[in-house]
């Protein structure tokens, strides 16, 4: 009898997520916001994710063993509801909830879960539902997929689960070992997500586009060390400034932050609008770099001495997505292969819960080599949606597609890249991207102003064949996902500068063909006609929008941009019927 374990997250009222393990094989992995189109999908039931799943794999809702969830109920006798109740001693009504009624949400949460199932046709009395801590389920998303066979080094760091923020572990022999959690309000996410808001963006949103302006500012110039501190092995944030609830909260227009009226006494105004400017810029800067100190001494206490023994560490949690961190850990002398969660957020746990009851079971998952896990469509499905389509594409069949897509890009064109399967967590990994040829000048900022609508601060990120990453970068360690920024060569900062940040970093993805040939073959082809085998990537979608999954998804948003060519599976699709190409 094959072991099938469905996983579904979203407890936290964001991101929920369907994964499907069958025989400690990843079958399926998709995140809700993908078919409802509504970015984060906030509270909502990961419905329509664990419909696909279950159709990926040709099976019924009584074919599944184990429903995995990330939340489970924490007991009033551990330290996690106390340490709460006393941290916010000042919002009286939050601490006594926490101690009397402390796993509301976890109740709440399984019926909606069990509602979701009966909806998909699943008989509650046939299937086990089993509840996986929610760190535990990010560090079982990083550690169990890793592949990684000698004893590791587990970090996980995020806003918070159910009250723990912080998780520090070490797994052997496929079991997961827990050395110390730290609780609400003490998170690292948390103070980051709390600035985020200071800096005029959205919590669980926005932290990668602080990322992106910390390095226009310089980090000297403010000293945010009054925020948070490490010492004696526990983190402590300052809640008079950030991590508030209740009235210590600033607000404005009706709507409460994270942050309190005394952060906005020390700082300034809150950041309005696209400008990214002094002081906010030094703001980014110096928030990163509290966050890099802090994370670093965390990891060096509690996992010090695992490094030292194997150098292998595994990272997951949303923080596990701020790759100028990453960077720094892969820096350490002691570490010599970090492997990052690709779906770090929330929407990852989802496989973290099913990998961690695979475990349990007595089936070990395999190693997470690539992230297409969610709808194809064949070229028939696609003309179908061109035939459907309010626009009446002009589209054509082609050959030798990777070949003719390089030379459209060659003269300066983005194009919109539809192939295979989706891919899971929030990177555009040549599956639904826009790609550009980044030795062609202006081609970023021609993506960020017609089609993308986003901030000219925010970086562009190289996809490279595996034969171009050790002349390009300066660093050789597997980054499959871009997870990871590189030190770019000099040489290489001229060759490709469209896809070099203002720090001389690059977020690379590094190809190995087989996990998606036609992808690795477009770079050949730009490789023959540029010198280098590299694309622009970003994630197909517009600003504010989730990534396209469907060809009607990817027709909405080519109509709804200034993008001129489209080319999904064999079929490319052209604005206004322009005149074909020679070569098309």
């Amino acid at each position: 009898m094959a072991l099938t374990i469905l996983g579904l997250s979203g407890a936290l009222s964001h991101d929920p997520s369907a994964a499907l393990y069958i025989d400690g094989k990843l079958i399926a992995a998709v995140e809700e916001e993908r078919f409802v189109r509504d970015k984060h999908a906030k509270n909502r039931m990961p419905y329509e994710s664990a419909k696909f799943c279950l159709e990926q794999a040709g099976i019924k809702p009584s074919d599944v063993d184990v429903v995995a969830i990330p939340f489970a109920p924490i007991s009033i006798f551990e330290k996690a509801r106390w340490q709460y109740a006393k941290r916010y001693a000042y919002a009286p009504d939050r601490a006594l909830d926490a101690i009397l009624f402390g796993n509301r949400r976890y109740k709440r949460y399984k019926k909606r879960i069990e509602w979701c199932l009966v909806q998909l046709g699943f008989d509650l009395k046939k299937v086990k539902i089993e509840p996986v801590e929610h760190h535990l389920a990010h560090a079982s998303s990083a550690y169990h997929c890793s592949g990684f066979k000698e004893k590791t080094a587990i970090l996980g760091i995020d806003g918070k689960g159910e009250y723990a923020t912080t998780f520090f572990g070490w797994g052997e022999n496929g079991k997961i070992h827990k050395i110390k959690e730290f609780y609400d309000p003490d998170s690292l996410g948390g103070l980051y997500g709390a600035i985020t808001e200071y800096l005029g963006f959205e919590m669980l949103d926005g932290e990668f586009k602080v990322m992106g302006m910390a390095p226009y500012g310089d980090a000297a110039k403010y000293d945010f060390s009054r925020l948070a501190k490490f010492e004696n092995g526990e983190l402590i944030i300052n809640t008079e400034y950030a991590n508030v609830i209740g009235f210590r909260r600033y607000k404005e227009n009706g709507k409460g932050y994270y942050f309190s009226p005394k952060l906005i006494e020390w700082l300034g105004p809150k950041r309005q609008g696209d400008i990214a400017d002094d002081p906010y810029i030094h703001y980014a800067a110096s928030m990163q770099a509290l966050f890099e100190k802090l994370a670093l001494q965390m990891m060096e206490y509690y996992l010090g001495d695992i490094l030292k023994e194997t150098g292998k560490i595994a990272f997951a949690g949303g923080c596990a997505l701020n790759v100028k961190l990453n960077q720094k850990i892969i820096a350490r002398d002691d570490v010599k292969e970090l492997f990052v969660q690709p779906a770090s957020g929330d929407a990852g746990t989802a496989v973290g819960a099913a990998a961690y009851v695979s475990h349990q079971r007595g089936v070990p998952v395999e190693k997470m080599e690539h992230v297409y896990l969610g709808p194809s469509y064949s070229n028939e499905e696609v003309i179908a949606a061109c035939a459907k389509h309010p626009n009446k594409p002009v589209f054509k069949r082609i050959d030798n597609t990777p070949e003719r897509i390089a030379k459209i890009m060659v003269d300066g064109n983005p194009v919109a890249w539809f192939q295979g399967r989706m891919e899971f967590g929030p990177r555009a990994l040549g599956g639904r991207s826009i790609i550009g040829c980044p030795s062609v000048p202006g081609v970023a900022d021609r993506i960020n102003e017609q089609i993308k609508f986003r901030e000219r601060w925010r970086p562009f990120c190289p996809s490279m064949l595996d034969t171009v990453a050790p002349k390009m970068l300066k660093v050789d360690h597997p980054s499959p996902f871009m997870t990871f920024t590189f030190e770019v060569n000099e040489e290489w900062k001229e060759r490709v500068g469209e896809v070099v940040h203002e720090d001389g970093t690059s977020r690379a993805q590094v190809l190995e063909r087989q996990y998606n040939p036609r992808w690795y073959d477009l770079m050949l082809e730009l490789e023959k006609l540029t010198g280098n085998g590299v694309s622009l990537n970003t994630s197909l979608n517009r600003r504010g929008e989730p990534m396209i999954c469907s060809p009607t998804d990817a027709l909405n948003m080519f109509y709804g941009s200034d993008l001129q060519y489209l080319i999904m599976e064999d079929i490319l699709v052209v604005k206004d019927g322009k005149d074909w190409y020679d070569h098309v």
